[in-house]
């Protein structure tokens, strides 16, 4: 009996198909050039990478470790030291994630489970041309617009409450409320990553097949019940990536942050309180740098890298996990 190929082939030259031998040429070159795109991804980035550690080894050469963990940054005596910048991108990032992620979960669900035929679209279109918008732009409004209006509706009455108060006095009192620090930047970059993170979910909740939707409806189950144990589980892996691609736009956003932070150098346990990350840092300063400053400044670029790489790690172990699981 015939195998499966050459059934195919027979019935291809029976309806007068007939198959040119692939050429060894065209193949070789295809393979070439597919080799060559991703060397020249590769090389890029070791260029990028080694580039800014060529930059900024003077100052890791000139502080040593003390670098990361000090929070010195003395223009006048060159005494620089990254720890505030990195725990303003840390906790800038993480109340981006803290207010985004659930947003757009739910922007997805609602697209996907519970918008009217009508509206899916326009509202769709809607949050992807948020992505569109230039950072710059949010960080105008909110210097602007939102961060006046957060102050007086938001960090005065927030402060005359929690004045006094153990621990949440600390977390949320505003020593001058002028509506820019970090829970401003933070606000902001949750509605700049809400684009990525709710258009990719819900590019996937719909990929789900249909039949296990109903299925679950078909035994009784609520909306509830089918987003958590059906449409969640299923779309995991999806989810993980889009939070760390917004994650990763959290941790790099430059010019937004910029805008409303306060570009403060000072550590403060009130996320009300202005503070500086590191891609504001660089953006402030790198224009005007120049000898040991400028060694910082890219030093602190180096880490800015080894931070991002650090998440896209954690990233591989969660999905990895999950499939595993």
């Amino acid at each position: 009996m015939a195998s499966l190929t050459e059934q195919i082939a027979l019935a291809r030259s029976d309806a007068g198909i007939v198959r040119r031998p692939p050429s060894k040429g065209l193949d070789g070159l295809f393979r070439a050039a597919a080799y060559g795109s991703a060397l020249i991804v590769l090389l890029v980035l070791a260029g990028i990478l080694g580039s800014i550690a060529y930059g900024g080894w003077p100052a890791f050469r000139e502080f040593g470790p003390g670098f990361v963990t000090s929070t010195a940054w003395n223009i006048g005596t060159e005494q620089f030291g990254a720890w505030v910048a990195v725990v303003g991108t840390i906790a800038s990032a993480l109340i981006a994630l803290l207010i985004g992620v659930p947003l757009s979960l739910a922007i997805a669900v609602y697209l996907t489970q519970l918008c009217p035929g009508w509206a899916r679209k326009p509202v769709a279109m809607t949050i992807e041309l948020l992505a569109a918008v230039p950072s710059i732009i949010y960080g105008m409004w909110g210097l602007f617009i939102f961060a006046p209006l957060f102050a007086r509706f938001v960090q005065v009455p927030v402060s005359n409450l929690v004045e006094g108060l153990p621990i949440v006095g600390t977390l949320l009192y505003a020593r001058v409320p002028s509506g820019v620090g970090i829970l401003t930047a933070g606000i902001i970059l949750a509605i700049m990553i809400v684009p990525f993170v709710a258009s990719i979910t819900r590019d996937m909740l719909d990929q789900i097949p249909t039949i296990l939707r109903e299925s679950a409806y078909g035994i009784g189950c609520t909306t509830w019940e089918v987003v958590r144990h059906v449409l969640v589980p299923q779309a995991s892996v999806s989810i993980i990536g889009a939070i760390m691609l917004g994650l990763g736009r959290a941790l790099g956003e430059t010019m937004a942050v910029t805008f409303v932070i306060g570009n403060a150098n000072r550590l403060s346990a009130s996320i009300f309180d202005p503070g500086s990350t590191i891609a504001s840092r660089i953006a402030n300063e790198f224009n005007e740098a120049d000898g040991m400053q400028l060694n910082a400044l890219m030093a602190l670029g180096c880490i800015l890298f080894v931070v991002t790489f650090i998440v896209l790690i954690i990233a591989r172990l969660l999905v990895r996990r999950v499939k595993v699981a």
